[in-house]
């Protein structure tokens, strides 16, 4: 059952600096397709298996409640939850038409959700989620409380140290001053992936049982959309900010056009940094 646990909000304050657009949606779910193989990797490493019931939270498009409805089977469980109602509800209803399995969505806002319907679960899982979050010592905290004893927490985070390309692009700093200055601006923390063994043991959980880095290295050409999806979020708001201009932008998306059509020019993705926990069990359950 689709549940609403908090009252609608206005996109406009919600603090998330890419924006709810529709180019932002093709984003998010081209971005979930480029990190599938890793995701569902850690996903089996940490003992995802049929049965258990699982938790995405910040699930947006729904890519991994998919992933996870493959391993849980028909006798587990997956719920989502988004602050993102419209695009939650479109992910349920895709999800119960082209997937086995047992779904639901629940609308709220994780930063302020005391529970889920249906927890705790067996195994809660986010992915970039922390960059945006208020106190992300604090969400680490609540994820935790929301794992089962015997289940496990996983989360993944970018670490934009490695985002570039070669040769460098004469336009690149356009790139990094909207990136990071929108974020800065926003109050967000970009290197938040770096940080995830820190936040886990402030957040009370002590060392991660496990972490693992991803990265990319790639011709241009390949992930081209990572690069000019991401820009085109974060340009409204660098406009509105003063942070860039409309010729600056048309500057840069050229040039990275053109690089993207030599065969010479390679780029790297932002590296992702996952780390997660297993919450002991209680004796004698």
């Amino acid at each position: 059952m689709t549940k609403s646990e908090n009252p609608a909000y206005s996109h406009d304050d919600d603090g998330y600096v890419l924006g709810h657009t529709s180019g932002e949606y093709q984003r998010q779910r081209w971005q979930a397709r480029l990190w599938e193989d890793v995701t569902a990797r850690l996903l089996e490493q940490v003992g995802a298996r049929a049965g258990l019931r699982c938790l995405d939270v910040g699930c947006g498009s729904g890519e991994v409640m998919r992933l996870m409805a493959g391993l849980v089977a028909a006798t587990g469980q997956v719920t989502g939850i988004d602050r993102d109602d419209r695009l939650g509800q479109e992910a349920l209803h895709v999800l119960r038409d082209t997937v086995p399995g047992r779904f639901a969505f629940v609308h709220a806002d994780v930063e302020t959700a005391d529970a889920v319907p249906g927890g705790p679960f067996d195994l809660v899982f986010a992915r970039f989620l922390l960059v945006f979050a208020r106190d992300p010592a604090a969400l680490v905290r609540k994820l935790y409380a929301w794992t089962r004893p015997g289940g496990v927490l996983l989360m993944q985070e970018y670490d934009p140290r490695t985002f570039d390309i070669e040769p460098r692009l004469d336009t690149w700093d356009e790139f990094e001053r909207v990136l990071y200055g929108s974020f800065r601006r926003a109050g967000a923390h970009p290197h938040v992936g770096r940080q995830l063994p820190h936040l886990f043991a402030a957040a009370g959980l002590g060392s991660p049982d496990g972490t693992d880095v991803a990265g990319l290295l790639t011709p241009l050409h390949d992930i081209l959309p990572l690069y000019e999806a991401a820009y085109h979020s974060l340009r409204p708001a660098a406009l509105r900010s003063g942070l860039t201009t409309e010729a600056a932008g048309e500057a840069f998306l050229a040039e990275l056009a053109e690089a993207a059509d030599r065969p010479d020019t390679t780029a790297m993705a932002p590296l992702v940094i996952s780390a997660w926990k297993h919450k002991p069990s209680i004796p004698g359950t």
